[in-house]
């Protein structure tokens, strides 16, 4: 995504354009909660909370009030200008 009003009105550089760190449909699995080598440190730092509740059984607390299915949570990083979406999924092998 890419907030062009907000960058005309506020960015120093208002030809940032959407973000770079990612590509639309990359995949990251994880067997821990560690971050990827490489992840942005920024959007690591605002989806960890929920990639941790999965490897320690779920996401049990997403479900009822907030996301249809407790193995998927719908996350962002915190950039105003250029946020990048994530589709979180617990899968079970």
């Amino acid at each position: 995504m890419f907030n062009d009003d907000y960058a005309r009105e506020f960015c120093a550089d208002q030809d940032t354009g959407v973000c770079d760190a990612f590509t639309e449909g990359q995949v990251f699995t994880l067997d821990n909660p560690g971050k990827p080598i490489g992840f942005c440190e920024e959007a690591w730092s605002a989806i960890t909370r929920y990639v941790f509740a999965f490897t320690v059984g779920g996401g049990g607390f997403f479900n009822g009030g907030w996301m249809k299915d407790e193995n998927t949570m719908i996350a962002c990083c915190n950039d105003g200008i250029r946020p990048v979406v994530f589709k979180l999924e617990r899968v079970d092998e």
